[in-house]
């Protein structure tokens, strides 16, 4: 792997296909593995190791067993705001467990008294509480049922909506991901994996699961994800880049937008 740039802007970036690479390429980016050559850089500056600028959401929760769910958001915002009085610390980590949709009772539970769903809430309060530069979110959903997939999805679109932190997330549920992202990151089949394509997701926000199949633009960008997963993903399978920088390809469907007059005639 040559180099890894971000970007920080006002979006939310879904990555899917390859999950197991997806996976290994958050981890370099959260500082928790290390590239075999090149940097990776954020805002200009390169960055090694974790760091509080990277906030990270597990698919398997990671959170400390012997604390409470306020005390393990306490723990992460203590660790941002080291001057912070208790008080501070505590109505900060209180608002952030509050906005996941956890009650005054159950944030005083450890985890092992929680549910999965709850787990997972109190991970991502953890994680935007700190107010990371860039939010990397490991297949968050995955573990849990279809329900509260779902609820905490809002809450996930709810608390961004009023930060607008960037975050770049791993799954691979195309729904979620239409529903979710500003653009979807498409990679070839190994070896040499590479992102192939960049997709822009056409649909308007604010979103909503139980209407955005009605949006124009939803179906036909559903089914090029699709062909890409089935097909084309193995079709661009490439050599190795040899250290050459690699971009993928713009991608934008909008079934919405005018012809442009100079092709109105032949679309006639």
């Amino acid at each position: 792997m040559s180099a890894i740039r971000t970007r920080l802007q006002v979006a939310v970036a879904v990555l899917t296909v390859s999950i197991a690479v997806w996976w290994f390429v958050v981890n370099i980016v959260a500082g928790l593995a290390q590239t075999t050559s090149g940097v990776v850089t954020m805002d200009g500056d390169e960055s090694s190791g974790p760091s509080l600028d990277r906030g990270v959401v597990f698919q398997n929760y990671a959170l400390l067993p012997w604390l409470t769910a306020l005390g393990n958001v306490r723990f992460g915002v203590r660790a941002r705001h080291p001057d912070w009085t208790r008080a501070q610390v505590d109505e900060v980590a209180t608002r952030y467990l509050s906005m996941v949709g956890l009650s005054a009772e159950a944030i005083h539970r450890k985890p092992s008294q929680l549910s999965g769903g709850m787990r997972q809430r109190v991970s991502m309060a953890r994680a935007f509480a700190n107010h990371p530069k860039l939010l990397l979110l490991d297949e968050p959903f995955g573990a849990l049922d279809a329900l509260t997939r779902g609820t905490i999805r809002d809450e996930l679109l709810k608390i961004w909506g009023g930060t607008n932190q960037t975050v770049f997330m791993i799954t691979h549920d195309i729904d979620e991901a239409i529903l979710l992202a500003d653009r979807i990151m498409l990679m070839t089949n190994g070896p040499f994996a590479r992102v192939a394509e960049s997709v822009q997701i056409t649909i308007p926000r604010p979103r909503a699961r139980t209407d955005i199949a009605d949006h124009p633009n939803y179906y036909p960008i559903r089914n090029h994800l699709v062909q890409f997963l089935g097909r084309r993903s193995a079709e661009l399978a490439g050599q190795a880049s040899g250290g050459a920088e690699q971009r993928p390809d713009p991608v934008r469907i909008d079934v919405t937008e005018p012809v442009p007059a100079h092709l109105r005639a032949i679309a006639e």
